[in-house]
């Protein structure tokens, strides 16, 4: 069932946000931001969801050698910004960071299978992970990078 609701998650937020061109500033509407708890609520996530990728046997290894404080910190800003928060993602832009890492699809709907489970563990409400994820959908295009 997890897989199959993984599954239609990430065909809802392609639908909804093609185009990942990077990080993008959200509309002046901050309910997204609240409904994550602010920069706290996006801090805990954060440091949660890093904690899972690091764990994670199918993409740890992309994350082994990443300091996790600054990743957290990163993660915490760009999805702060994108909900409608106050912060600003100063970070490197994703084509960049993910060029030459060989990631795959399923590498990739491992990292978003981790958030979900972040997501479920904060008790963020599941029409707010579907906005969250359709927010981010668009950066499949600069992650994946192995065809």
């Amino acid at each position: 069932m997890r897989r199959f609701m993984s599954s239609l998650l990430l065909t809802t937020c392609f639908i909804l946000g093609h185009g990942w061109a990077g990080a993008q500033p959200a509309a002046a509407d901050d309910s997204l931001y609240k409904a994550f708890g602010e920069k706290a609520g996006l801090t805990a996530l954060m440091d949660d969801f890093v904690k899972r990728l690091v764990a994670d046997k199918r993409i740890g290894s992309f994350f082994k050698d990443t300091n996790q404080t600054n990743l957290a910190q990163q993660l915490t800003d760009q999805l702060c910004m994108l909900s409608g928060g106050p912060c600003v993602y100063q970070g490197a832009p994703m084509k960049d960071v993910h060029a030459d890492m060989d990631i795959t699809k399923g590498d990739f709907n491992a990292l978003v299978e981790a958030l979900q489970a972040s997501m479920e563990a904060k008790s963020i409400p599941f029409a707010a992970q579907r906005r969250m994820l359709a927010r981010l959908a668009p950066m499949h295009r600069e992650v994946v990078t192995k065809r």
